[in-house]
């Protein structure tokens, strides 16, 4: 694999999205990765006293709703008007803005599947792996 160059790095296309349908809004809404400054905003919430859940739903949207050119749909001044917005369609946007960015206890425990996954393979060692699965021999039949 070759090095990047500062071009290369600052001009790649690194952020994921995904579209979630809310037809009680008659449409989709895009949640994408946060960028370095998406979650510096997003951090920068955190700790309030009394802030309950929604808080951290909204602010959450804040940082990972997009429009289609990528740009964020909402400001921080937002955050109590998302509250207000219905709990079912928080919990459907906030649940794709965790998976998407990592957070959470569903987050961590897919991470630790993916990297004991990875830990699994061929030892490198020259000797090829023993452990094949069901759909291993399945697949060479």
């Amino acid at each position: 694999m070759s090095l990047l160059s500062k071009d290369a790095i600052l001009g790649a296309s690194d952020i994921i999205s995904e579209d979630v349908p809310v037809p009680e809004w008659g449409g989709s809404v895009r949640i994408c990765v946060m960028s370095g400054l998406a979650r510096d905003v997003f951090v920068s919430g955190e700790g309030k006293p009394d802030a309950g859940f929604s808080d951290f739903q909204a602010r959450l949207l804040v940082a990972t709703a997009v429009d289609a050119a990528g740009e964020r749909i909402f400001e921080p001044a937002d955050v109590e008007r998302l509250q207000a917005k219905s709990r079912t369609v928080l919990d459907r946007l906030t649940t794709v803005a965790m998976r998407l960015n990592g957070i959470g206890h569903q987050a961590q425990e897919d991470i630790a599947k993916n990297s004991g996954a990875a830990q699994s393979g061929d030892t490198g060692s020259g000797s090829p792996s023993t452990s094949a699965s069901p759909s291993d021999a399945s697949s060479k039949n």
